[in-house]
């Protein structure tokens, strides 16, 4: 884990407003607003590494209310069109979602009838970062 979030910090890109990390306060209003606990390495990378703008990947964020990646904001629009509320979004790829469990195992999870990438499966959230989001 540690490895990867260096790896990430190192390839962010540098833009004129950076993300910032949130706090554990603002992770609590997030676990409040979507009435769930978020599972252990998503609150890890959150607050580790969700500052960091890589790749064509846009991963939810918890401390800026108003972005497009504010996790409470993707994970009810990913429930309103029918993602199980048992994942929570990660990252949103149109209306195709990668998401988490709480066990911490990622899967992409997609509204289409034909889920072309749907039954894919990452043991962890670090797994996902390595072999997802740095390559994207």
């Amino acid at each position: 884990m540690h490895e990867i979030i260096e790896q990430l910090q190192e390839l962010s890109e540098t833009v004129p407003i950076p993300l910032e990390l949130p706090t554990f306060e603002q992770i609590v209003v997030v676990e409040e607003e979507i009435l769930m606990p978020l599972p252990a390495e998503l609150k890890e990378y959150l607050l580790y590494a969700s500052n960091v703008i890589y790749g064509t990947l846009e991963p939810v964020t918890a401390s800026d209310p108003y972005s497009h990646t504010y996790l409470a904001e993707v994970t009810a629009y990913a429930w309103s069109i029918g993602m199980s509320r048992e994942y929570v979004p990660i990252c949103q790829q149109g209306d195709s979602f990668y998401c988490i469990d709480q066990e911490g195992q990622v899967m992409l999870w997609s509204d289409d009838d034909d889920p072309e990438g749907e039954g894919e499966f990452w043991e962890s959230f670090w797994q996902w970062a390595e072999e997802v989001w740095l390559k994207s």
